[in-house]
């Protein structure tokens, strides 16, 4: 009988990418993925640390799985191994299970290669009556990377490729130095190998990840660094990826090399996620973001002179410790200038053991979610009349997923919007589903597009 395997993902792009190889490694151990936890054999929560609270979010989660696995065993149903892996369970290690003791296992973000030998590990345990207490947070990245690419891919259209993990950077709010270690690129020809792999199973748009993508400097075997600029033009050339995107970006490491592939390579998309945080010198220098305002604006600048049509992203942290009002519409003006098609914002949470979280000029609750209200109004109406400008246009959509409504796909535009379209009965949805298709747009809402397909 095929087994069970249900994983809930928390956090970064880069956890899906965790998910999605804990799915692959795990089916080949005959696990299949279900959406209810109750009825699995297999339970992971894949954890990001980046929030406030997201230890105590995760708590609660396991306290409700204990619930549902309690309610399983009385009605006579085989216990569940329950895993808690990702950044949380970097940070607190074995302090979750004395926390939780219905926790069987707990991993770190580049130890999740070994869930098959974990999972049997604690499989044998249950099977001796003895509690499992498996902890395995080692940093090994190389070792992690190693494993998965003597894996196969699965057979979709999208895919991750990461090729740089960890960062160097410490900023004074963030925890993934910590929790994903430092920096570290995957050589040149690990990641061509798995770039192979997905160009063989007929990938047809490739994102390549990393904490600080644009930090990527891997070596070849024959001791040559690659930059990402370089590795771009070789995906480019070397395979059949007809979109190639990036990501997340630090300003520091935006290079006038990386800058001129937008203008180069036909297959890099229109689409540049650059986060800036704060649009005070005096509040980036606090966090520690290794730019100025004035190094930001000229990289966009830089950008939209190779690609005039490029849609920008950025993140944003409002009521960071010391933040004045004239420091908030310091923000306020650099968004209104720059002018972004969609972007992240928050107010800034005290991470414990991070420089911020010291600090004695922290900004009440109330002026946080106040600031956020005013910067979130601004970017909701700038993702929206960004949206607008597409209406009218004809534009290649790769239709992914299916719709809420029946007869619907979704797919993502060159400039990562969301794009829906009925394309009728079952046929028709087979047809054109996992396909690259021409689209015109009829219609736009705040966050997605509208589209109707091109008769050829």
């Amino acid at each position: 009988m095929t087994k069970k395997l249900y994983i809930k993902t928390y956090g970064c792009q880069m956890n899906v990418y965790d998910t999605e190889r804990m799915v692959d490694l795990m089916s080949y151990e005959g696990y299949a993925v279900t959406d209810q936890p109750d009825d699995a054999d297999l339970v992971v929560l894949n954890t990001c640390h980046i929030r406030e609270k997201a230890a105590e979010k995760v708590y609660s989660d396991i306290g409700r799985l204990r619930v549902l696995k309690t309610k399983k065993i009385k009605k006579g149903g085989k216990d569940s191994i329950l895993a808690v892996g990702g950044c949380v369970a970097q940070a607190e290690g074995s302090e979750i299970q004395r926390r939780a003791p219905v926790v069987d296992m707990v991993f770190g973000p580049q130890t999740y290669h070994r869930l098959p030998e974990m999972t049997k590990e604690a499989h044998k345990a249950k099977s001796e009556g003895i509690r499992p207490q498996i902890v395995d947070t080692d940093l090994s990245v190389s070792e992690k990377f190693d494993s998965l690419s003597k894996q196969a891919v699965s057979q979709k259209k999208t895919a991750f490729l990461t090729v740089q993990e960890g960062c160097d950077k410490f900023c004074t709010y963030c925890v993934v130095p910590y929790t994903r270690g430092g920096e570290f690129s995957r050589s040149f020809e690990d990641v061509m190998k798995d770039a192979k792999k997905l160009d063989d199973a007929g990938v047809l748009e490739v994102t390549l990840l990393g904490q600080n993508v644009n930090a990527y400097h891997g070596m070849s075997a024959q001791g040559v660094e690659w930059t990402l600029a370089n590795l771009i033009r070789h995906l480019a050339k070397e395979t059949n990826f007809k979109r190639i995107r990036y990501t997340t970006s630090h300003p520091q490491d935006m290079t006038d090399d990386l800058i001129a592939v937008h203008g180069e390579i036909e297959q890099c998309m229109p689409y540049l996620h650059l986060p800036v945080q704060a649009g005070s010198d005096k509040i980036v220098k606090a966090m520690n973001r290794h730019h100025t305002i004035a190094s930001y604006r000229k990289i966009i600048d830089d950008v939209r002179k190779m690609r005039s049509d490029i849609a920008l992203s950025g993140d944003f942290i409002v009521g960071f410790p010391g933040e004045t009002d004239a420091d908030f519409q310091e923000t306020m003006n650099l968004v209104r200038e720059i002018n972004y098609a969609q972007a992240y914002s928050f107010m800034y949470s005290a991470r414990p053991g991070t420089p911020a979280a010291d600090r004695d000029d922290q900004i009440e609750e109330h002026v946080k979610a106040e600031r956020l209200a005013e910067l979130q109004d601004e970017l909701i109406r700038q993702q929206r009349a960004f949206n607008d400008t597409s209406v009218g246009k004809i534009m290649a959509v790769l239709l992914e997923r299916t719709g809420k409504e029946a007869g619907q796909l979704v797919g993502r535009s060159p400039y990562m919007q969301a794009v829906h379209v009925n394309v009728g009965n079952r046929d028709m949805v087979e047809q054109n589903f996992d396909k690259l298709v021409d689209m015109k747009i009829i219609s736009a809402g705040p966050r997605s597009l509208k589209g109707e397909l091109i008769s050829k």
